[in-house]
């Protein structure tokens, strides 16, 4: 397995001292930072103004180089990926400055242009560049990407990407999350010497949320007029067309198969998530594995014709609780902490079109669905439900977490993409090979349907509590921290390794309308 899997949860009920230290993101997005004046700052109004200034640079806004590859030649892929990686330390490298320059930023108000984002420019400059380089070699062609090397600052509300923040768009100087800086007083709280109910800054134990404004208490949320349809996340299936289903039990990751790599967008990249993943069905994924080790690997699937890989980003509940990557790089160290939760179930199922009859996937087959980085790309590929049992065909959130009643359970659902372009199992920015749905049910621009997968997860989770603008023992899922652990950045992964006899069985059960396992 890979360099960060888990082998054995240990959970100690201590108190959670995290550190937002080095945070990354594949290419780009907002590194977020906490500053808050000192209690005991001088008094002068105009010493006190350059700080108020300074604290309010708490970000750095960068384009996301790896959306726009959607034509990079197999022979430069490895290349690029490096690259990308590249320009992940980079980021990483100017939030770790930001954060240890808190002074010299309050006495200089052109430091962080200066000493941060100017050098960070000229790094990703270069580093674009030898991408436009590796491209052109495997005989490829490329757009100019220069203007995506400049980054700007921005403050901790704001989000970069145009989606929602919290459930309200921030234009500017505009209201921020209810009009109280997200969630009361100074982002989740005053900060009184770091000790704030085991909470800092933005809220949460690490310092990066979630706040009391991402979530809502499930029995007051308005209720869905169309529940299913939207641009992303669209159910295939309906009431013609193929109608049977496929149904795949794997477990929930009761052998602590985790680890904070990503085989789909980082390749060979130790840490390509920088967040943990829990792992369902095969059982050699981490960054280093080829197809060939993907298709010979166990599973966790009962059936076992089926060693796709099921992953998303583990859920976990703030209680002041330490696990065991408290102090390791995609968990503590970057803003991921609290206390593992395991689902309570976990269903895989796959369902036909509405429209028509459905062809096989092919092997190999990646679908990344929903968007880690949604809070600062904006919404344009986000695929959110959060829901609660006895109450999913009445709510379904993208932007709140939801507080459910006593007896009910949290629900993540996740509706895949369905259409499939018929050649590709891959694509450069991991997306174009396959699509959602269309409204209609129908497949546009000459793609196939293919099985839709279907994901819920369900998880007995200790409902927090909104206290004085405050959330105390919050959940949420492990994200880039950048993100403040949103609900809207919740996202799922899957590689298709079922064994041509099963996914001919799939299929066959799938277009005659029958309930198969």
């Amino acid at each position: 397995m890979g360099r960060n899997t888990r082998k054995r949860r240990s959970s100690m009920a201590t108190k959670a001292v995290a550190a937002s230290a080095a945070l990354a993101l594949g290419g780009g997005g907002l590194i977020w930072a906490n500053f808050y004046a000192s209690a005991h700052e001088s008094k002068n109004s105009s010493q006190n103004q350059t700080k108020a200034a300074a604290a309010q640079v708490a970000t750095v806004s960068c384009p996301d180089v790896g959306q726009k590859l959607t034509n990079v030649p197999g022979g430069a892929r490895s290349g690029v990926d490096r690259e990308l990686a590249n320009l992940d330390k980079q980021i990483t490298e100017a939030y770790a400055r930001l954060a240890s320059t808190r002074q010299a930023q309050a006495n200089d108000a052109g430091f962080v242009q200066n000493a941060i984002v100017g050098p960070l420019k000229e790094k990703r400059a270069a580093t674009i560049d030898r991408i436009r380089i590796n491209i052109q070699r495997a005989g490829g062609q490329v757009q100019d990407l220069s203007q995506l090397a400049a980054c700007t600052t921005q403050g901790a509300q704001t989000n970069a990407g145009g989606g929602q923040n919290g459930g309200q768009q921030q234009n500017g100087g505009g209201q921020q999350n209810g009009g109280q800086n997200n969630g009361g007083q100074q982002n989740g709280g005053q900060n009184n010497g770091g000790q704030n109910n085991g909470q800092q800054g933005n809220g949460g134990q690490g310092g990066n949320g979630p706040t009391a404004a991402d979530f809502v208490d499930i029995t007051k949320a308005p209720r869905n007029a169309q529940l299913g349809v939207g641009a992303n996340g669209l159910a295939a299936n309906g009431n013609g067309g193929s109608r049977g289903t496929f149904t795949t039990s794997c477990g929930t990751n009761g052998n602590d198969n985790h680890n904070t790599d990503n085989v789909i967008v980082a390749p060979g990249v130790t840490n390509g998530a920088h967040h943990l993943h829990d792992y369902v069905g095969n059982q050699n994924n981490d960054a280093f594995a080829s197809d060939q080790e993907l298709a010979a690997a166990g599973t966790s699937c009962q059936n076992q014709g089926d060693k796709s890989s099921y992953f998303w980003p583990v859920l976990r509940v703030q209680d002041g609780s330490q696990d065991f990557d408290q102090n390791n790089d995609g968990g503590g160290k970057e803003g991921n902490v609290g206390k593992i939760l395991q689902p309570a179930q976990a269903q895989m199922k796959f369902v036909g079109n509405k429209r028509g009859k459905v062809v096989a996937m092919p092997t190999a087959l990646r679908i990344i669905t929903g968007d880690a980085k949604a809070f600062v790309n904006g919404n344009g590929n986000a695929n959110v439900n959060w829901s609660c049992t006895g109450f999913e065909n009445k709510v379904q959130l993208e932007d709140k977490y939801p507080i459910c009643p006593q007896g009910s359970q949290v629900v993540r659902t996740t509706n895949f993409q369905s259409c499939w372009d018929g050649q590709n199992i891959d694509s450069a920015n991991h997306r174009t090979h396959v699509a959602f749905v269309q409204a209609n049910g129908t497949c546009a621009n000459g793609f196939k349907a293919i099985p839709q997968l279907q994901v819920r997860l369900v998880y007995n989770v200790p409902a927090p509590k909104i206290q004085n603008g405050q959330v105390v023992n919050p959940y949420a899922v492990d994200s880039f921290p950048e993100n403040l652990h949103k609900p809207i950045t919740d996202h799922n992964d899957f590689i298709n390794f079922f064994s041509q006899n099963t996914m001919n069985k799939m299929v066959n059960c799938i277009n005659t309308g029958k309930r198969c396992r």
